[in-house]
């Protein structure tokens, strides 16, 4: 067997600090560290409240991209939706037809409001994108099992393709799904907490919980691993972003592209809600779809300040500390 191919060393690692044209996820700016390899470019930028070992698993699907590389492709682009963050209803429909979507994924269950908001908010989106349209709502977990049948009782109307995460826990995602049926209330119900961050992704399967799983190549480790994951599940696939630059979501395409059936349009068009981008030509949807391709980084932009530069690479190295783990080392991980 060849030794893995010379590790680039700590001058491979590059921070990024950009600000978001809204809030979002209750963040207003988005950083991470960029990682080069044999094979390319890779994102390591898992969220600022998560942790050693959750943020193993983004590591590792940097160190793939840089490395390792993806697998094949059996599409050459990705339908993607557009993302409508909880904005007012005046500013909802802008976001819904943001690169040519024909399908928008509504934020609701916002912290500090309520039904009334969120009903206004699809509306507009259902009215911007027109009867053939496809709209489909994010709750992020913010319902109890009561408050999820009532707003989607409410939210029906408009004719939900699903609702992403209505209520936290996997339990609680079965039982919705029971409450909706009993009470005539037509709403798929799709996973994507309850997959990426339970621990046990496939007791979605084993308790009914939901019609759709939402992958996201970081949260869970790479594309391969998350190709191996949707084959064990069975369900129907939605790749989603977790809010990156163009070097994070040409992950996502890539794993969005080696599907072997993608039936839904995939939340991977985010580089929208960014104010900036670390790439010459963003991955940003035309016609409603992304090209599969590499994203790569010009040298110089969009550089975290050297207090956030330091904080990125000392979290990084928590994550490798006990194994002393470079790229170099990486690379033969992966073979």
């Amino acid at each position: 067997m060849d030794g893995p191919p010379a590790g680039p060393g700590p001058q491979a690692l590059r921070s990024y600090d950009v600000p978001l044209r809204t809030r979002f996820r209750g963040i207003v700016r988005r950083s991470g560290l960029l990682l080069h390899g044999p094979a390319g470019w890779g994102e390591w930028s898992p969220f600022p409240e998560y942790e050693r070992p959750e943020i193993d698993a983004w590591r590792d699907a940097a160190v793939e991209a840089a490395v390792r590389g993806w697998p094949e492709a059996v599409r050459d682009s990705v339908q993607v939706n557009s993302t409508v963050p909880a904005v007012d209803a005046e500013r909802a429909g802008t976001f819904a037809l943001a690169g040519g979507c024909s399908t928008a994924k509504v934020k609701v269950a916002d912290r500090g409001q309520g039904l009334a908001d969120d009903l206004a908010r699809v509306e507009a989106v259902r009215d911007a994108l027109g009867p053939s349209g496809r709209v489909r709502v994010d709750a992020n977990g913010g319902w109890s099992i009561d408050e999820a049948v009532r707003a989607l009782r409410a939210l029906s109307r408009f004719e939900l393709e699903y609702a992403e995460q209505p209520c936290a826990t996997v339990e609680e995602l079965a039982e919705l799904r029971l409450a909706l049926a009993r009470a005539g209330i037509d709403v798929p119900i799709a996973a994507d907490e309850s997959i990426r961050r339970s621990g046990d992704p496939e007791r979605v399967v084993a308790l009914a919980a939901a019609d759709v799983a939402v992958l996201k190549v970081q949260p869970l480790g790479g594309v391969r691993r998350c190709l191996e994951l949707a084959e064990r599940l069975g369900l129907p696939v939605v790749v989603s972003s977790a809010l990156e630059t163009s070097v994070g979501i040409a992950a996502g395409v890539a794993l969005a592209a080696a599907l072997p059936e993608l039936p839904y349009a995939c939340g991977l068009n985010t580089v929208e809600l960014l104010g900036g981008d670390v790439v010459a030509e963003p991955l940003v949807a035309r016609a409603g779809t992304l090209p599969v391709r590499r994203a790569e980084p010009v040298a110089g932009s969009w550089p975290a300040g050297p207090e956030l530069d330091r904080w990125w690479r000392e979290r990084w190295s928590s994550v490798a500390e006990h194994r002393s783990l470079g790229l170099a080392t990486a690379a033969e991980e992966q073979r």
